[in-house]
């Protein structure tokens, strides 16, 4: 053998013993080498020391992360269990910060206001288990967006008195197919134990009231529980509201256009009697029941706007300062104060363009006219009858003036 060649052999031979060292010392040896553990590798100490670290501690929040259409009324909860929770954060996409409180076992956190609708916000909760380890979770979801949701305009509002005549209407800002899905979310009670039964009269509006007039000094309760009830497809309710008001004293008054005057009756007892001048032949007064659905100390009445023009289109009359006015019906009925007309025709001639008309004193500031009296002596649910005219009955839906309608007519009109 050359010398080369010896040196060659020699060479590969050391790398054999070499690397057959190496891999003695990386393959873990003998029992002796493991420590003594019973064979159990290094990777089952490593996962059981995590695990011994983790936090038992369990968040979830609800919607689930990525949803969308969530409500604005039960959405952006936060529960724990096996631990509480030490803080929790929700912010709008842009970054606003939306309050919320944390309960006092501290388990749970709800945000304090409602939420808005087709708003994007993010949730990052933390909380502790019984060994003090910290455990977190985010989500994101998104609101349900107006197109995709309806809610339902309502009156009275709450906390107010009100006359025996006053519905609860609502008028909602899409239009409902599912009405006895709605209907069934919707709940109207009173203390006076009076059946209360509710008539559509639309696809937007529903009014409820009982077969006769409120009893005076009850409370009722208006009940919205439309949170996700679906309205029509693919639009959901976002209300989760209870509303109560008040009924005052049953003030009923009489207009008879006959006889030109008016008498206002508290608990069936005429309180006093009014000269009036209500409309002329030629634009007679609507007859019927009306309820009272608007005050105005003094406002602007355009004939232009109800259809009572000239040849060149402007409104036969426009007074901007009507006084004590008082709206009986959408259409523009009111029974109102009037300064400009003579005294001598209050209680003798029928003058107006359909309205109702007290004699009253330009600038609505004297308390001692008929007009003012009426004025602060009525509030909104009150009940004008007016008889006598010659005119076609208001219709039940031209106003607050459902008590044109049969009861049995108007229960006929419920969708539950």
């Amino acid at each position: 053998m050359t010398v080369s060649k010896r040196r060659k052999g020699l060479t590969v031979a050391s790398a054999l013993l070499g690397g057959v060292l190496m891999l003695s010392a990386c393959s873990g040896g003998d029992d002796n080498a493991s420590g003594g553990d019973g064979g159990d590798s290094s990777q089952s100490k490593v996962d059981e020391a995590a695990a011994k670290k983790t936090s038992e501690a369990q968040i979830k929040i609800t919607p689930e992360d990525g949803s969308d259409n969530a409500s604005i009324n039960n959405s952006a909860a936060v529960t724990v269990s096996k631990g509480t929770l030490t803080d929790v954060k929700m912010t709008t996409s842009e970054g606003t910060e939306v309050s919320g409180q944390i309960s006092a076992d501290k388990t749970s956190w709800k945000p304090t206001g409602q939420l808005e609708r087709s708003t994007t916000y993010k949730l990052a909760a933390e909380a502790k288990d019984s060994d003090g380890r910290v455990a977190h979770e985010n989500a994101s979801f998104t609101t349900v967006s107006p197109a995709n949701s309806f809610i339902g305009n309502f009156t009275p509002d709450d906390g107010t008195t009100v006359g025996v005549g006053m519905p609860v209407s609502i008028n909602f800002d899409k239009a409902i197919t599912n009405k006895a899905a709605v209907q069934k979310g919707i709940k109207v009670s009173t203390t006076s134990g009076q059946e209360v039964a509710c008539h559509w009269f639309n696809a937007n509006r529903m009014d409820c009231r009982p077969e006769d007039y409120w009893k005076e000094g009850s409370t009722v309760t208006l009940k919205l529980a439309l949170d996700g009830v679906e309205g029509a497809k693919g639009v959901f309710g976002v209300q989760q509201k209870t509303v109560t008001f008040k009924i005052g004293r049953n003030q009923v008054s009489y207009v008879d256009a006959k006889t030109k005057k008016m008498k206002i009756t508290q608990d069936g007892k005429v309180v006093r009697t009014i000269p009036i001048s209500a409309g002329s032949p030629e634009n007679k007064t609507y007859e019927g029941t009306m309820v009272m659905s608007e005050k105005f100390k003094e406002t602007r009445m355009n004939g232009a706007t109800v259809g009572f023009t000239d040849d060149d289109g402007k409104g036969e009359y426009d007074i901007k300062d009507v006084p004590h006015a008082i709206r009986l019906s959408s259409s523009g009925t009111f029974i109102h104060g009037n300064y400009w007309g003579a005294k001598s025709i209050f209680g003798s001639v029928n003058t107006s363009h359909g309205c109702v008309g007290l004699q009253d004193a330009k600038g609505a500031n004297d308390p001692n006219t008929p007009g003012a009296w009426f004025y602060n002596n009525s509030i909104i649910g009150d009940v004008v009858v007016v008889e006598n005219t010659g005119d076609k009955t208001v219709a039940p839906d031209n106003g607050l003036n459902g008590w044109n309608m049969s009861w049995a007519d108007w229960k006929a009109g419920s969708a539950a």
